[in-house]
């Protein structure tokens, strides 16, 4: 049987998988540790894995521009690495697609997910970072420069600094790590983004009510522009959905003319893996 091989590439682990069946279960997989010569030694574990892929999904933090990988400053030696490049030389003939890793996530909840059967849809991703994947026509828009989605970067006001500063206003207000540092300032002690969102009460449940003010509103702006039938909420904050998806639910419903159904999504965890797989599998032949 065909099998193909997914790779992600993410901020601090790699995971590689094989699959046989064209379904969301991974028949093998492998981590390894970011750090001294990443792309190698994940390509050497790649062809110890599955030595003859009939296709190849890669997912990688970033985006792919002008043959580069962009907008990467948190995993070191990756921004401006020429990975298609790279990864052409690597695996030769064999079909190989490359995508950020939000986009692919928003590829599974495509193909065995959330959005499976939506033409215009939206994936919002609230992991560590912040970033969303906007769908038309079924398919994931790439944007013209491969940036779209990038919502870090919405601005708050006109003139806060923005990314020619070298910062992510939207981002730095409500990702994990926004939570977790604003948290830990807070309370003299250091927190994840899961812990503050645990937390019943008290003056840490600001910090929290706060971000998901100001996730729901900038979501209804987004469901205004895009007129999505569906938005899939995914990511490692989604822990804690029954707090997070109610709140965006009511400012939609009010804020939206035709509000879309506001849903969790499939797959919170290996995410972009499994996206890395539907893009071998997209490449690979029809759905």
């Amino acid at each position: 049987m065909s099998r193909v091989l997914g790779i992600d590439f993410g901020g601090t682990k790699v995971a590689i998988g094989v699959s046989d069946t064209d379904g969301p279960r991974p028949a093998e997989t492998i981590r390894l540790e970011t750090g001294d010569r990443t792309l190698p030694r994940t390509l050497a574990a790649a062809r110890e894995l599955l030595g003859s892929p009939v296709a190849v999904g890669v997912s990688t933090c970033g985006v792919i521009r002008d043959g580069r990988v962009r907008l990467a400053p948190n995993m070191p030696g990756w921004e401006g690495l020429e990975l298609p490049r790279l990864l052409r030389e690597e695996f030769g003939p064999t079909p190989v697609l490359i995508d950020n890793d939000v986009n692919a996530a928003a590829a599974a909840e495509l193909r065995w997910g959330a959005l499976r059967g939506v033409s215009t849809g939206l994936y919002v991703n609230l992991g560590t970072g912040l970033a969303a994947a906007l769908v038309v026509g079924g398919r994931v828009v790439a944007g013209a420069h491969g940036a779209a989605g990038e919502i870090g970067y919405l601005l708050g006001s006109a003139d806060e600094p923005g990314f020619a500063e070298g910062r992510a206003p939207l981002e730095e207000r409500v990702s994990g790590i926004a939570l977790a540092t604003r948290g830990s300032a807070l309370l003299g002690r250091r927190v994840t983004a899961a812990e503050l969102l645990d937390l019943p009460g008290g003056p840490a449940r600001g910090i929290v009510d706060e971000a998901l003010d100001v996730l729901a509103m900038n979501v209804a702006n987004l469901c205004v522009v895009l007129d999505p039938e569906r938005v899939v909420v995914g990511g490692g904050m989604m822990g804690r959905a029954e707090l997070i998806l109610p709140r965006l639910s009511a400012v939609v419903s009010r804020a939206v003319p035709f509000p879309p159904e506001i849903e969790p999504a499939r797959f919170i965890h290996d995410a972009p893996l499994l996206g890395a797989l539907a893009l071998a599998y997209a490449t690979s032949g029809p759905r």
